[in-house]
């Protein structure tokens, strides 16, 4: 059955996969901050996750720590913006709905593309500037400042936003010489360092066998998410297989109502659509390159 399947198809299935990665791992962090505080979900779900990147670059060959000064400066950078990230984006997660925290994360291909203007002098046409612009409007119907719409929650959600973007700007600059996995596995290390660090401000909880599996589940979710990523990059073309990256958004809806029973207000939902649209707009009008699977 997958033998049949073109570049193309077998690609939009690695990345639907990974998104579904990515957001199971959510909502099993969301889970257990039911019960037990930040800084001990990230270093018990941290430990397993660095071991399961570690054997996925030696796997792949993807490790490689005989880089240059420039490059580990950048890493380094990266992997700081990474742990703030984690811990806006996971603040956000135990404070908001899941779908909520998910619709507001996928600004991230407009603020990458206005930040590469702004910082590196990138140009951009008046259809993907437009595109930005009807994006960060379909932002505000989600977040609704103001005394009634806006809270801690969201604040830390967009927090997040910028961080990923920077982290985003720091990973454009890297040459080619460094391995993705690489990357990975110093983000993740350094966010199980600053969970450790943090565990020292933050009493841990006794883990029942329920607490760890969650975790290890978190875990395993998560170590999907960056394998099918890494696989997706093998296989099919950008232009055709970036946009299924906003099926994380759908995912994200099921897990909210399936989990926690809650789903996002008329509003939010039309937010959502906007910036998921204008969003594929601007991927395609990025990678516009012919939809066919490479030889």
């Amino acid at each position: 059955m997958i033998s049949r399947l073109t570049g193309n198809q077998l690609g939009a299935l690695l990345m639907v996969g990974s998104m579904a990665g990515f957001t199971l791992n959510d909502g099993m962090v969301k889970l257990a901050g039911q019960s037990l505080p930040l800084s001990q979900i990230l270093v018990v779900r941290g430990m397993a996750v660095s071991v399961l990147i570690y054997a996925l670059s030696r796997t792949y060959g993807g490790l490689r720590l005989s880089l240059n000064r420039r490059d580990w400066a950048l890493v380094a950078g990266r992997s700081i913006a990474e742990v703030a990230t984690t811990y806006f984006f996971l603040t956000a997660l135990l404070t908001l709905p899941i779908a909520n925290v998910t619709a507001i994360l996928q600004m991230l291909p407009l603020t990458v593309t206005l930040a590469a203007v702004l910082v590196f002098g990138e140009t951009v046409g008046w259809r993907r500037a437009t595109a930005i612009g009807v994006g960060f409007t379909g932002m505000l119907l989600i977040v609704r400042p103001g005394p009634e719409g806006f809270d801690a929650g969201t604040g830390y959600a967009l927090a997040a936003v910028l961080c990923i973007t920077v982290r985003d700007l720091f990973t454009r600059r890297m040459s080619a010489a460094v391995p993705s996995l690489t990357v990975t596995l110093m983000a993740a290390l350094s966010v199980l360092l600053f969970g450790a660090g943090l565990s020292l401000q933050e009493e841990w909880q006794p883990m029942t066998l329920s607490t760890t599996l969650i975790l290890l589940t978190a875990a395993g979710f998560i170590f999907a998410g960056y394998l099918f990523s890494v696989m997706v990059m093998r296989v099919g073309d950008v232009a055709a297989v970036a946009p299924f990256r906003y099926t994380g958004l759908l995912w994200a809806l099921l897990l909210g109502w399936l989990m926690f029973d809650t789903w996002p207000d008329a509003l939010t939902l039309l937010g959502a659509a906007i910036v998921v649209g204008a969003g594929v707009f601007s991927l395609l009008r990025e990678h516009p390159r012919r939809l066919s699977p490479p030889e």
